[in-house]
């Protein structure tokens, strides 16, 4: 029985753009206005030099005036610093931080049907830190992208941890799933109006989640994992058959915190996830994997145990590996399934929180279900934590990697220059085969994966600058890693060509 009976909130619009006038940032926008009002009301407000003041992110979202729903006439990534400052290495992370969190997943979809890939990222207000959940697509017939859509406006929260994920369902409606944080700032799930459109969408529900990671089931629905701040950071999930009705919230795992990662294989769903122990994200430690097959009514490990949820201690049938016991920290960064179906967990292995050399260079493995056990490869290394990648697993049995484990222009910082590194052998033997980026300005990182991803929109990340406030582009990568586009800022018209970069 569906527990969530949430009504459709339609958002009305007079069919403005959104306009940036360069000097004085005047955004001309309109007002909401719900089923049954009359007419809609109109207004512009201005942003101030000092929009991101102390002072004015402490505002409440009552005293703030949301951007509406609408177009921006550029892409624009979000920057953002923890505040966690480590002396002359800088935060623990920071920089252009579009496509985070690795938790929000996934951020970008290819609808054959449409030949577009739908995308989302944590976009901002040109030169300000104002966080704003876009939606855009690139489409694969004309090359183009058109001026990128607001879904929701965060009213003064710079932090990306409020970034949206996508889903599409078996009709092509787009959804987006724009995250809350904590116990005191919501999440929110939108539809489109119209399927495989970006042009407007109607509020579906406002709901406690953080780190949302949908899933659509042909024949079944939805099964949404995500996380609540109910006693440290616990895993739940739900399940929707039409993403309008929603069960109540179950608990997956809760042994003092954990960061989890979602991925179907067919009619199975799988996580992986780790552990923090005393609630502490600077211990984060060990492996855990479940996965279910009968849409959440059971749960079981990888050898097919049945499992009691939720988890509630540490030492529980579903470890993968006790990093713990080593004294190692673990930073997971994707989950796949090779063709056989066996599941495989991409990680960082680290020896402590801080950034910088002091820590040593991080290890990038693989764990892969094999022969009714978990074997471990190593992949290479790179000089940060937070450096993230994505896993793609090819249908001639290439196994890739696209991720900056190069060091960037601001070393020992978030990301860094991009990779593409290829195994042949199911991940037992890894080689570099390419730089993708090289010789930039700024770090680039959290190189992300799209569901069923086209060749010419293989990889999607943004830059910016680690150690001081800077812009921040977003770009993407072709299956080969041989060509890089950045998204444009400053568009004239309402579809354009993304710009085509060439790394010297």
């Amino acid at each position: 029985m569906m527990s969530h009976e949430v009504g459709i909130l339609r958002v009305h619009r007079a069919r403005r753009r959104l306009l940036f006038v360069p000097s004085a940032f005047l955004v001309a926008v309109s007002c909401s206005c719900l089923i049954g009002c009359q007419k809609t009301q109109q207004t512009s407000f201005e942003y101030s030099e000092k929009a991101n003041s102390k002072e004015d992110n402490q505002l409440s979202d009552t005293q703030k005036p949301p951007l509406q729903q609408g177009r921006m006439d550029g892409y624009y990534g979000i920057w953002f610093t923890l505040g966690q400052y480590q002396m002359q290495y800088g935060d623990k992370y920071s920089g252009g931080l579009g496509t985070y969190t690795a938790k929000h997943r996934p951020l970008a979809y290819y609808a054959p049907e449409a030949n577009k890939t739908f995308f989302v990222y944590g976009g901002t207000l040109p030169g300000k830190r104002h966080l704003l959940a876009m939606v855009s697509y690139y489409d694969h017939e004309t090359g183009m992208v058109p001026k990128p859509m607001i879904v929701h406006d965060k009213r003064g929260v710079t932090d990306p941890h409020d970034n949206p994920s996508i889903c599409l369902d078996d009709k092509g409606y787009v959804w987006v799933f724009v995250s809350g944080r904590g116990r005191g700032r919501p999440g929110f799930k939108y539809r489109s109006t119209e399927p495989y459109s970006i042009e407007e969408f109607d509020l579906i529900a406002e709901q406690e989640f953080t780190y949302p990671q949908p899933v659509f089931i042909k024949g079944r629905g939805f099964l949404h994992c995500f996380t609540k701040y109910t006693a440290g950071r616990e895993l739940y999930w739900e399940t929707s058959p039409d993403g309008i009705q929603w069960s109540e919230d179950q608990k997956l795992a809760g042994f003092g915190g954990h960061y989890q990662f979602t991925e179907p294989c067919g009619d199975r769903v799988a996580t992986a996830f780790n552990w923090h122990p005393g609630g502490s994200v600077d211990k984060r430690t060990n492996i855990y994997f479940v996965q279910t097959d009968d849409f959440g009514q059971t749960w079981k490990n990888a050898a097919g145990e049945a499992l009691q949820m939720p988890l509630d201690a540490a030492d529980n049938l579903a470890l993968v590996r006790n990093f713990a016991a080593e004294k190692r920290l673990v930073y997971i960064k994707d989950l796949r399934f090779d063709h056989d179906g066996s599941p495989v967990i991409l990680h960082v292995v680290s020896q402590g929180s801080e950034p910088g050399p002091q820590n040593g260079l991080r290890m990038w493995s693989t764990a892969r279900w094999v022969d009714n056990a978990w074997h471990f490869r190593d992949i290479t290394t790179s000089d940060h934590n937070y450096d993230t990648g994505s896993l793609y697993i090819e249908p001639d049995g290439t196994w890739k990697v696209i991720a900056p484990t190069e060091p960037g222009p601001q070393p020992f910082g978030t990301g860094g220059e991009v990779t593409v590194w290829t195994s042949n052998d199911k991940g037992d033997t890894w080689h570099k085969v390419r730089d993708v980026t090289r010789n930039s300005p700024m770090n680039h990182g959290y190189v992300r994966r799209a569901v069923n991803a086209h060749p010419d929109f293989y990889g999607f990340w943004a830059d910016g600058n680690p150690f001081e406030f800077s812009e921040s582009r977003l770009y993407f990568t072709n299956k080969n890693g041989d060509k890089v586009w950045r998204l444009p800022i400053n568009m004239t018209r309402d579809v354009q060509k993304p710009e085509p970069v060439a790394f010297k």
